[in-house]
């Protein structure tokens, strides 16, 4: 037999027959212990109500997707590679470690016995001590990593209220794991001859020859290895046992979490159901079992609160601790645990009112998390309680009101709604009277707010110039309800969806094309997903239809950024020589953009016009909200800096391009609202203009001589 042939090592080297009997008492206590918190994690869910989503539907394609994600650790390079690359050491130290523990057992507790022999000596035995060093040196370099980044400074995103011992006990028991078991590895070396030329094992053979020359002799190598070896055991077992309990937790919750997310989450809000005695957050059991799995999933990394732009504006919410605060209010409940029932939101509750108004519904959070936590489910729940409660704030409730007796936001009569188009130099189509092949979808703000009504006008003339055959709604078009529905004003927003499906089925058309990108997301998403029947027939509900509007995507709804594209890309819109000598930048609308994934039509329609476009830092998914979503655009907050302030100044000074940039190019009616405001306000009103695209675009129509100057858009050229 050669000297590969005969590699191995004993198992259990020091420790007696007792003493294994004693570890394997231990290790069915603690597998028992984990066994039983799993099974008490797993009971809790159930107590949830019913999630309205399909969670897992194609079961082995959604473990395959998130085993994908969970592996690669994509979401964690995001914005932060220095996180991607201590995750990935630390999780695949950790799973191969754990691999190799599970072939060690395989081997004597199932080979031996059925053959008689063992598979781990020779060759495999040295190919899976290196792989054992190799991953357990990126484990332990994984883990320093994250001590340095916790305990650098105390200030970080990975501090929070909710931190606690809990978080320190994980990361330093699997520390003391990893070192441990390289430093029993090394006194093994030392004290079993046949392991003296080991070098495979690099770690363990390179810490050993440090300590011989330390003075440590075989002996007391001996000696060291029993106490070393039960100091990791028990540590091990204790953590098995730790897992359903604390922190350690997520290992398992988080995949978990990522197997039931909802692709759509947050593009669609969940439905509610016709029943008006159903309750959405008087108590914690009213979340749905996935909204308490996305409790215990929170790692507490903070990547969330991060990004969060009313956190960073100073208004009251933190997004890590509106989940956090929810899952330490349910554990206070559970079992003994002798905690108070208090209102979920209320003031004194687990969340104040005004935490939930502070939320824009921008979805940078859920952006940003690492494991799928849906948080925007979990707030529109509360936000719904607190309507239904009637704890929205004054300003809000005149917007209600206004919808509910005009139909609009401004509370403006309904046959003024199509005035903004009086100044054009032709007449619009009535979609409900006349073919067309897009349905325009005006929106509020661009009808009647002054400065959206000139986007209104530079839009159906650039529809006009390419001969597309559209028309409008006039009075007939209502609020989309988008916004009011994140606010928690759930049927107002089912009384609009279904006074316009109504009237769409009304209308023949081929396409709806929107304005505003949260008109466009709540017509491409959220009313396919109305189930109007169970409501049909209520006599409070101003419309009788009764079927799934739209279910098969049989009708496109688009954004007009992606028209334009589209037309300027088939020289409908002859921009051959459009040169615009302006430098500019350009503000990606959370819900076109991370919402939606529409990110290079606008792009696409603002390169086609000449003008020299540089992105800010934060772009595309990592956009930075303008501050006038999930009701912002309607309520007077104390703000230490306003979102559109913040972000102006980062056009202006973050930007490659720096202070020669001079329009500030947005695709959204409310953007350009919260811009103007924070352009007035911030004191950037000699340094920069506010332009939509679309008046952008007529611009260089109008200077490539595809178009006469109209007035406006030559006041706005001059």
């Amino acid at each position: 037999m050669t000297i590969l042939q005969a590699a191995t090592r004993e198992t259990y080297w020091t420790i007696s027959p007792t003493g294994k009997a004693v570890f394997y008492f231990l290790a069915a206590v603690a597998i028992l212990i984990f066994l039983y918190g799993a099974y008490e994690r797993v009971t809790r869910y159930t107590k949830g109500s019913e999630d309205p989503i399909p969670r897992l539907d194609d079961l082995p394609g959604r473990i395959l997707d998130a085993t994908k994600m969970v592996g690669s650790n994509e979401k964690l390079f995001d914005r932060d590679v220095y996180a991607g690359i201590m995750h990935t050491f630390i999780l695949w130290g950790f799973l191969v470690l754990l691999i190799a523990t599970s072939i060690l057992a395989f081997d004597e507790y199932g080979w031996q016995l059925l053959l008689g022999e063992s598979f781990w000596v020779g060759d495999f035995y040295l190919s899976y001590q290196f792989v054992v060093d190799l991953f357990g040196l990126l484990f332990v370099v994984g883990l320093g990593m994250a001590i340095w980044r916790r305990y650098r400074n105390r200030d970080g995103r990975v501090w929070g209220k909710h931190t606690d011992l809990d978080d320190d006990f994980l990361v330093w028991s699997l520390f003391f794991l990893g070192v441990g078991g390289f430093l029993a590895q090394a006194l093994s070396i030392i004290g079993q001859p046949q392991r003296a030329n080991e070098i495979v094992s690099f770690v363990g053979y390179g810490m050993a020859q440090a300590m011989m020359a330390a003075g440590v002799t075989p002996e007391l190598a001996a000696t060291a290895y029993w106490w070393t070896w039960w100091s990791h055991a028990i540590v091990a077992l204790a953590f098995i046992a730790w897992i359903p309990y604390g922190k350690p937790l997520h290992i398992l919750s988080s995949f978990a979490n990522v197997v039931a997310k909802d692709e759509k989450a947050g593009t669609r809000l969940p439905n509610v159901p016709a029943d008006l005695e159903e309750t959405n957050a008087e108590s914690i059991d009213d979340f749905t079992w996935k909204e308490l799995l996305d409790q215990d999933a929170c790692t507490k990394c903070g990547r969330c609160s991060s990004v969060c732009p009313a956190k960073a504006s100073g208004r009251p919410l933190d997004p890590r601790d509106v989940i956090l605060d929810l899952k330490t209010y349910r554990e206070s409940l559970d079992g003994d645990n002798g905690g108070e029932e208090v209102p979920i939101i209320a003031d004194g509750g687990v969340i104040q009112p005004e935490t939930m108004e502070s939320c824009m519904a921008c979805m940078a959070c859920m952006d940003a998390c690492p494991v799928e936590i849906e948080h925007l489910s979990s707030f529109t729940r509360m936000n719904r309680q607190i309507t239904d409660e009637g704890m929205v704030d004054p300003s809000m409730q005149d917007v209600f009101g206004n919808v509910m007796q005009r139909g609009n936001t401004f509370g403006n009569q309904q046959s003024a709604r199509a005035d903004w188009a009086d100044e054009l130099e032709f007449d619009l189509e009535d979609a409900r009277e006349e073919e067309v092949e897009y349905l325009w979808y005006v929106g509020d703000y661009p009808s009647f707010d002054d400065r959206n009504k000139k986007v209104a006008r530079a839009l159906a003339r650039i529809f006009e110039a390419a001969d597309v055959e559209f028309g409008i709604l006039f009075e007939d078009e209502k609020f989309d309800g988008n916004d009011i529905r994140r606010v928690g004003e759930e049927f107002l927003y089912l009384e609009l969806a279904g006074h316009h499906v109504e009237t769409f089925e009304e209308c023949d058309f081929e396409k709806i094309v929107c304005t505003d990108p949260h008109a466009y997301n709540t017509m491409k998403n959220e009313y396919p997903e109305v189930d109007f029947a169970a409501f049909a027939d209520d006599p409070v509900m101003p419309f009788e239809y009764d079927e799934q509007w739209n279910a098969d995507g049989a009708v496109d709804v688009l954004h007009w950024t992606q028209v334009a594209e589209e037309l300027v890309a088939d020289g409908r819109l002859d921009l051959s020589g459009a040169e615009l000598d302006y430098t500019v930048t350009y503000h990606d609308p959370c819900h076109l953009g991370r919402m939606n994934d529409e990110y290079e039509a606008p792009r696409e329609v603002i390169r086609a016009t000449g003008a020299d476009l540089h992105e800010m830092p934060r772009n595309r998914n990592d956009s930075y909200c303008c501050g006038g979503g999930g009701g912002g655009l309607w309520l007077d907050i104390d703000e230490e800096t306003k979102p559109s302030e913040e972000r102006l100044r980062e056009a202006l000074e973050d930007t490659a391009a720096g202070d020669t940039v001079e329009k500030f190019v947005v695709a959204c009616p409310m953007c350009t609202t919260m811009y103007e405001d924070g352009r007035k306000t911030g004191g950037f009103e000699e340094e920069i203009e506010i332009v939509d695209v679309a008046e952008l675009l007529i611009e260089a129509l109008e200077a490539n001589g595809t178009l006469e100057i109209g007035e406006e858009s030559g006041e706005a050229a001059a």
